[in-house]
């Protein structure tokens, strides 16, 4: 089997998160390898842009997914484990890269996303990350707050 190491962000805006459409008509989150000893966020943030266009920040770790899928190319099996990070996208912008493959895609309501995305454990996933997302959003609104009392 072969193991490889990825990063992936669950990107919101306001109540919305960002999935997409890949070639295979899964509904999933932005995510890519991580190649050369670069640094899982800096892999992570660099898919967020170059799969949905997306400018993002780092706002949390979100946690851990693996799944297994068997390659045809390699006539093996893979065991994909990725790192994701909670980000904020700074617009709701975005530009679905067509030439990776990827379908259609842009902000959804959370709801309207859980529906569509593809695998439970991305819906876990993006559950969680929209808790812990909307909790830091308040804190961070009520440091404002203080500070201009």
């Amino acid at each position: 089997m072969i193991f490889r190491n990825c990063a992936g962000g669950v990107v919101f805006y306001a109540n919305q998160v960002f999935i997409f459409k890949n070639e295979k008509n899964e509904w999933v989150l932005p995510k890519g390898v991580i190649r050369n000893n670069n640094i899982s966020r800096d892999v992570a943030l660099n898919r967020v842009k170059t799969e949905a266009g997306v400018d993002a920040e780092i706002l949390s770790t979100g946690g851990d997914t693996s799944y297994e899928f068997y390659s045809v190319s390699r006539k093996k099996p893979v065991c994909n484990q990725i790192t994701w990070y909670i980000m904020h996208a700074k617009t709701k912008e975005f530009e679905v890269n067509k030439d990776l493959g990827f379908k259609e895609g842009g902000f959804y309501t959370i709801d309207k996303a859980l529906d569509m995305i593809t695998y439970s454990q991305d819906k876990s996933l993006v559950n969680l990350s929209y808790k812990k997302y909307k909790k830091m959003m308040r804190e961070e609104l009520a440091q404002v707050a203080e500070a201009v009392v």
